[in-house]
């Protein structure tokens, strides 16, 4: 099974709650007020989000954290990324930070899942926090897989 780190998911969370929200500058507590979620995990996203260029920081006492751009330009492979590295399905993956293992030399299904690596990424790159914050968008394909 393929699944996201609880970071990420709680990451994608944030970025919609921020992006849909009428503040433009958003602070910790008050994310963590809107979300549930506890405070230095809010923090811990924050930052990981700010290192990646996802959210920018504004020190002082009015700051906080403000999206770098809107929720329509932000892929989800980008908070994917931010979060857990670079996208790859297997260690010896185009992208993995591994890119070898035990049995390189004989595989041979190495190319095909680089194939399907690839896929995937374009899948997750040209899909945006907009479109998976959409409630008609998320009806739509509930609607096509009946």
């Amino acid at each position: 099974m393929i699944r996201l780190s609880r970071l990420t998911d709680y990451a994608v969370a944030l970025l919609a709650l921020m992006g849909k929200g009428d503040a433009l500058l958003w602070a910790a507590p008050e994310i963590t007020a809107q979300s549930g979620l506890p405070l230095p995990t809010v923090s811990k996203i924050l930052k990981l989000l700010a290192k990646a260029g996802l959210v920018t920081a504004h020190r002082g006492a009015a700051g906080g954290y403000r999206l770098a751009r809107p929720v329509a330009q932000i892929s989800i492979a980008d908070v994917i990324e931010a979060m857990d590295g670079p996208i790859a399905l297997t260690d010896c993956s185009e992208g993995s930070a591994h890119e070898a293992c035990g049995v390189e030399r004989i595989c041979p299904v190495s190319q095909g899942w680089n194939k399907v690596n690839r896929a995937v990424k374009l899948t997750l790159s040209t899909m945006s926090l907009a479109e998976l914050n959409t409630p008609s968008y998320a009806m739509q394909e509930a609607e096509a897989g009946e």
